[in-house]
This record gives structure tokens, C-alpha cells and sequence, in this order.
């Protein structure tokens, strides 16, 4: 993966006594723009992105470093009442950042109403970390025309400032970014200066395939699947990696392959051209199709693809 957001008169091993460093956990209902405003503000694509509710199922760091400060973007699943075993997962995993954050950024969609999920949110964090400090960013104001009165959204929670942001053309994005570096405490880096995620290349093999099915498909298929990467291994010449995409029904397996085989080419195509982007070298990349009946209500099963629950207790 490039390292295309980090300046290179970054001096590596020092940092001055103003340096600061924190997490900011970026929250906001499902589809607000969350990984897409992250990835703008890395300067590059960490975090698969869709025009689909609850693209994010895991938590992801993205790293921005400069000589003044780290900044530990924490990118969160969508926060929305559960209503499977997975989405306790994700409800879980988004509660885990917002304890560990030394600020919220919270993303709204700025074209629509607050949402009954949105005001859901709000009673989280007031219940979570009443006092953490929160800014609020009203994302997609690029397609809003004429003048918008945001009473609604400004009054969910008390707030310390707000922004009209777009994520997708970056318009507010370094102003925010300033803004949460100043709210963020004195501190030591944490990562590398040229680390900006803390994910590996099989968790981005697998998104990677994850997002092009997404992209590809319809209905239930994008939330009934699961990759898991089985192999990884980089050559000098080109890296091969072998997949494993899991569904949940036969039927859904049978589109996933498509008409003689035309949708798992498809998907397989598109995948192994951007993690050829990605890495920078020849992809072959091999993928089946397989059955795990209801794996996401399965504790079991959902472990094994990756998806940990906290044992009834771990999350106070």
C-alpha cells in the first residue's frame, strides 16, 4: 500500500513537546460517509466504500502523522439497534471505539432529517460517554442547493462545533482535521510515521473481494456474505491469493457464481485489479463459493470468519 498522505519532512523519531496524539472515533448511522471522509482525509483508500447501509462490519485505524501530531482515525461499523448476531457485533464494535476516544466525530447526512437511528445514536453516546467531547459534521452539503436551516441536527446532542462537509470533494475536511488535532491531548507518536492503517494485507484482500460483491449484487446477498482469505503469498514477481466467499443459502451461492460462472468472474476481475493498484504488482486471484447456513446468528460461525461477540460481561 502506498504511503501517499504522509509528508516526507516528517522527522521520523522526534517530536516536540506540543506533539499531540488521541483517537477520534468517527461514528454516524450506516451510510452517512464515514470510510469515504476517512479515506479523503488519508489521501488514500483504506476503508471499502458503497453506497450501501452497513458496508463497515469491523473497526479500522486509519493513521495520519505529521510533525505536530497522530491522529488515530477510528473508523466504526454504522451504529443501529441489532437485529442478528452480526449486527450485535457491529453494535459492539462501534461501542468499543466510542469508550476509547478521546473525541467523536459524529457524521449526519446533511440532505435528510435526523433519523429515529440518529437520535439512537445520540442516547448511546449520552449514555456511553457523556463526557466525551463530539463535533459534528454535516456530510453531502455538495448537493444541497440554496440555504438549509440545521436546527435539527445541531440540537440531537450538545456539541463543542459543527462543519458542512463534503467527504467525497473535501470541501471543510482540512479545517475539521485541524480542529481535532487542537481537541486532542499531549502525547507520544504511536505508529510509524509511514504506518496509515493497522489492518494487514489479508483483511484488505478480503474487503477488497467484499466490496466488489457488494457493488455487484442486490437484496440480501451483500449482508448475507463473508470473506475469508485462505492464502496470501507475495512473490517478486506477482502476489497469489486464494479466497473463500461464504453465503448462507444455496440460492444465494448460485448468484454469486451467476450464469456459467459470469458474476464470480466478474466480482474476481474487478477485486484483482485494485489489489493490483493496491500492491502494486501482478494479482492472481482464486475464489469458490461456500455454504454456512445462517452464519449470522451463529456465535460459532461468525468466529471463525473473524466476527469475535465479548463474552456477556466484557463490555461494561
Amino acid at each position: 500500500m502506498s504511503d501517499d498522505n504522509t509528508d516526507e519532512n516528517i522527522v521520523a523519531d522526534d517530536w516536540s513537546p506540543e506533539h499531540r496524539s488521541g483517537v477520534v472515533a468517527v461514528v454516524g448511522r450506516p451510510n452517512v460517509g464515514k470510510s469515504t471522509l476517512i479515506n479523503a482525509i488519508l489521501g488514500q483508500k483504506i476503508a471499502i466504500t458503497t453506497p450501501k447501509p452497513q458496508t463497515t462490519r469491523r473497526q479500522q485505524l486509519g493513521i495520519l502523522t505529521s510533525n505536530e501530531a497522530q491522529v488515530l482515525f477510528m473508523d466504526t461499523p454504522g451504529i443501529h439497534k441489532p437485529h442478528n448476531k452480526l449486527s450485535e457485533y457491529m453494535s459492539f464494535a462501534a461501542g468499543d471505539a466510542l469508550k476509547d476516544a478521546d473525541v467523536i466525530l459524529w457524521i449526519l447526512d446533511a440532505t435528510e432529517a435526523p433519523s429515529g437511528t440518529d437520535r439512537y445514536i445520540a442516547n448511546v453516546m449520552k449514555d456511553t460517554v457523556p463526557n466525551t467531547p463530539i463535533i459534528l459534521a454535516l456530510n453531502k452539503t455538495d448537493t444541497l442547493k440554496g440555504v438549509h436551516n440545521f436546527t435539527q441536527h445541531l440540537a440531537l446532542v450538545p456539541h463543542v462545533i459543527d462543519f458542512k462537509i463534503s467527504a467525497l470533494k473535501g470541501t471543510q475536511v482540512p479545517e475539521l482535521v485541524a480542529k481535532l488535532t487542537s481537541m486532542l491531548p499531549l502525547g507520544p507518536r504511536y505508529y510509524p510515521v509511514d504506518q496509515v492503517s493497522d489492518v494487514n494485507l489479508r483483511f484488505i484482500a478480503a474487503e477488497v473481494v467484499r466490496e466488489k460483491i457488494i457493488m455487484n449484487t442486490e437484496k440480501e446477498i451483500p449482508y448475507a456474505v463473508a470473506v475469508a482469505i485462505e492464502a496470501f503469498s507475495e512473490g517478486e514477481e506477482r502476489t497469489t491469493i486464494e479466497g473463500v466467499i461464504y453465503v448462507e443459502r444455496d440460492s444465494q451461492k448460485g448468484i454469486i457464481i451467476g450464469k456459467g460462472g459470469s458474476m464470480i468472474k466478474t466480482i474476481g476481475t474487478q477485486a484483482r485489479l485494485e489489489l493490483q493498484q493496491i500492491l502494486e504488482q501482478p494479482v492472481h486471484l482464486e475464489l469458490r463459493v461456500k455454504v454456512l447456513k445462517n452464519w449470522r446468528d451463529d456465535e460459532a460461525l461468525m468466529r471463525r470468519l473473524g466476527y469475535r461477540l465479548p463474552k456477556r460481561g466484557d463490555d461494561d
